[in-house]
């Protein structure tokens, strides 16, 4: 999907990470918008973009706030959080506000193109049954799916650890078997399969048809 006519919508503060990443997006066709704050964003008639690249962490109104305002507003556009390392709950929020993803700093650049063209692709395919997403997690165990939820919920495994009476090493070999079984390819992509199957992390763990 690179190339000529494809946009991107850039919310960064940081004026040197916003030259860097419109240089990086531009150099792999890219048209790019750039917005210093949401408030910047949000008082600009806004762009035919194919997706939004937000930092989470901004002055005023915060990456997640403008999410929720743009979809409050009616905005499908795809949309990516770029998060600092240790910022992961907030980033499950944003995905269960409405985002495609989310990718830690410090990224790698061809990661991050990946993660965006994934994003618009997505986008653009019709979601399947909520069936469909469900039978990824029937080959879980009883402990893996208890695991599973505490990570779907953003917490770090030492407090999963904690929670559940295990040592960390074991939250990582059963996190690891999660990731295997649902085909999960990183953390966000677990998350959205999550959400998508019904699993409410901050509810009782279990998806919606089986309450």
């Amino acid at each position: 999907m690179t190339g000529s006519g494809v946009s991107v919508v850039v919310v960064e503060d940081d004026d040197d990470v916003a030259e860097s990443l419109e240089a990086l997006l531009g150099g792999y066709g890219y048209a790019v918008f750039r917005y210093a704050s949401a408030e910047a964003l949000l008082a600009a008639p806004e762009p035919a973009a194919d997706c939004l690249l937000i930092d989470m962490k901004l002055p005023g109104l915060t990456g997640l706030e403008l999410l929720e305002t743009l979809r409050a507003g009616g905005s499908t556009t795809p949309a990516i959080f770029v998060t600092g390392h240790g910022d992961v709950a907030l980033a499950v929020r944003s995905l269960r506000a409405g985002a495609r993803d989310f990718i830690e700093k410090p990224y790698d650049d061809v990661d991050l193109i990946a993660r965006i063209e994934a994003a618009m692709r997505e986008a653009s395919d019709a979601d399947p049954e909520r069936a469909v997403y469900l039978r990824r997690f029937k080959g879980l165990t009883p402990r893996e799916r208890e695991v599973m939820i505490e990570v779907v919920a953003g917490r770090p495994n030492k407090v999963i650890a904690h929670r559940l009476g295990l040592s960390p090493k074991t939250v990582e070999v059963h996190r690891a078997r999660v990731m295997e079984k649902t085909g999960a390819a990183n953390l966000s992509h677990l998350v959205r399969l999550a959400l998508k199957a019904g699993f409410d992390p901050e509810g009782d763990g279990r998806p919606d048809e089986a309450r």
